[in-house]
């Protein structure tokens, strides 16, 4: 049993050093945490006591019983419970995994829906004329400003709810985003004009708050209490205003989600690379550094083919094409 209470049953000792050992390695295992719990308690109200009495069926049975009706939610769960048990056998706790249900095969998935410059112009505008009801401090500054620095940095919602005051550096340019998906703080660089877009928000803050000075703990985007404004809600307000578009979602992408801005970005990067004739390859791992990722093919996750994209990439083979044969283009 837990010496603190968070597992009850007899493998929480060991649940609990596989955690550590994540955290070792920089890794959150927030929900991972919250999957085990599930699995511990399931061990606790079957009244499994030893290792020996975890077989494949008594796994089957518990993953069948957590209502997983996504293949992708289902494949967490089974992944999560499946690396504490390779843990628990390369420490020599158990000669092997009792996991041997293979994961489910994920649907036809839809290509995310990309904001172009236009459509995201249409989104700040809506933003900024958003009502000041509820909690958030001047809201439709405030969200004019938020879905700016989305879509403008490609910043995850929840490093843009976490930023605090002393994480601008208007001087330089910077924003300091700490305590990132896998606990490490980078540095991300801004222009001009959302340096100017964030300076102004600032000063409304101070005389939305009526305050002479705020602390430099403070988050950015706040409500009135001076709590930060949480992920959900964003979202929330996103898709409340997602209609107010009129958007034509072409078959085979979904509807847009907040999270998408963050594709837009990555999306867009690549486009301004082939229109100023950079090879794309080259920046790549720039792009993967500026967005927090630990290794390039986590951003090849965002970068969605678009129209403009695919002609774009058209080009560039056809004058690839055109020198390596010796031909000219039409």
């Amino acid at each position: 049993m837990s010496t603190d209470g968070r597992f009850q049953s007899f493998l929480g000792p060991e649940i609990e050093q596989f955690l550590a050992h994540k955290r070792s390695l920089r890794r959150r295992y927030f929900t991972e945490e919250k999957t085990l719990a599930l699995l511990d308690a399931f061990l606790s109200k079957n009244k499994i006591d030893d290792l020996a009495e975890i077989t494949p069926a008594l796994v089957d049975e518990f993953l069948l019983s957590r209502p997983r009706s996504r293949p992708r939610s289902y494949n967490h769960l089974r992944c999560t419970v499946g690396r504490l048990f390779s843990y628990l056998v390369d420490h020599e706790k158990l000669a092997q995994t009792p996991l041997r249900s293979p994961p489910r095969r994920g649907r036809y998935q839809r290509a995310p829906f990309i904001f172009d410059a236009k459509t995201a112009s249409r989104l700040l505008a809506l933003a900024k004329d958003l009502p000041s009801n509820g909690g958030t401090i001047d809201r439709g500054n405030t969200y004019f400003v938020l879905f700016a620095v989305l879509y403008g940095l490609g910043l995850r919602v929840g490093e843009v709810c976490r930023l605090c005051l002393k994480d601008i550096d208007l001087e330089r340019r910077l924003l300091v985003i700490r305590e990132t998906k896998f606990y490490k703080n980078r540095l991300v660089a801004f222009g001009p004009k959302l340096g100017a877009l964030l300076t102004q928000h600032l000063r409304q803050r101070l005389v939305a708050t009526r305050a002479a000075a705020t602390a430099d703990d403070q988050p950015l985007f706040c409500l009135r209490g001076g709590r930060p404004i949480n992920p959900g809600t964003v979202s929330q307000t996103f898709h409340t205003m997602v209609p107010s578009l009129n958007l034509q979602i072409p078959p085979g992408i979904s509807p847009p989600c907040v999270h998408n801005l963050r594709h837009s970005f990555a999306v867009g990067a690549l486009t301004r690379w082939y229109r100023l004739g950079i090879d794309p390859q080259t920046k790549l791992l720039a792009l993967s550094t500026f967005m927090g990722h630990s290794d390039i093919s986590s951003t090849a996750v965002y970068l969605t083919t678009t129209p403009e994209l695919l002609e774009h990439a058209n080009r560039r083979f056809r004058t690839f094409a055109a020198v390596t044969l010796g031909e000219e283009l039409a």
